[in-house]
């Protein structure tokens, strides 16, 4: 695809990249000859316009951008660098340039105007983080994890909002069954109040009854009621 114009130890990986407005590429840096900037003049031709990072492969080498408000940022790497390196340099060369150019320079600038200021700054950029390649990994690792501690936590505070409805769910039924309890005690003093009144007639009636055959068993007895004399 291209061959390298220097032959220093870990030039090479990063080989062309450049800054667009909308399709227009405002500025450009590389050290190779190839058809890099046509393939990725044709990626940012159908690059969607929302935010966000993309990535394309072609014949070993990886075509890396991030789009940001209206701005596209690329860099061409071969693919054994990996994603670490291309994103934080991409990170880097959108911060430096909105830092530069976010006035509205960059907004009027014409095609491949800026050049001269900002492919130097590129140049610089991708020498920093081929130096600092390791740090790097050890930095989007440390990412990483902050990112799945973040997600693990989202979701237990998701879990822990579901179960807050469930708990309430089950007070709710907690309160019904209590309600229900405390009228199926009403309803059990009442029936035992009336077994009691029951019991009571019965054993008033049995009394008398008692009260009767006594009295009969005397009169039978004492021939009337002169057992006293």
């Amino acid at each position: 695809m291209g061959e390298s114009t220097t032959g220093k130890e870990g030039e090479g990986l990063l080989i062309y990249s450049f800054v667009a407005r909308g399709t227009m590429v405002l500025s450009e840096y590389t050290e190779f000859t190839g058809n890099f900037p046509a393939i990725a003049a044709q990626c940012l031709q159908k690059l969607p316009s929302s935010n966000n990072k993309f990535t394309y492969t072609c014949d070993h080498h990886t075509f890396n951008f991030l789009v940001h408000n209206g701005y596209a940022y690329c860099v061409v790497a071969k693919d054994t660098v990996g994603k670490q390196v291309p994103v934080a340099f991409l990170e880097r060369v959108k911060e430096d340039f909105v830092r530069r150019y976010g006035g509205g320079k960059a907004d009027t600038a014409v095609a491949k105007s800026l050049n001269k200021e900002f492919g130097p700054v590129m140049k610089e950029h991708m020498k920093y983080v081929i130096e600092n390649a390791e740090e790097i990994g050890k930095l989007a690792k440390v990412k990483a994890q902050v990112s799945e501690v973040k997600s693990i936590m989202i979701d237990n505070i998701e879990k822990a909002v579901d179960r807050g409805e469930k708990l309430t769910d089950i007070t709710d039924k907690t309160r019904d069954l209590h309600a229900q309890a405390q009228d199926f005690k009403k309803q059990g003093t009442r029936v035992r109040r009336k077994m009691w009144f029951h019991n009571m007639k019965i054993k008033l009636v049995v009394l008398g009854i008692l009260l009767l055959l006594v009295l009969i068993v005397w009169v039978s007895v004492c021939q009337g009621f002169n057992c006293t004399k």
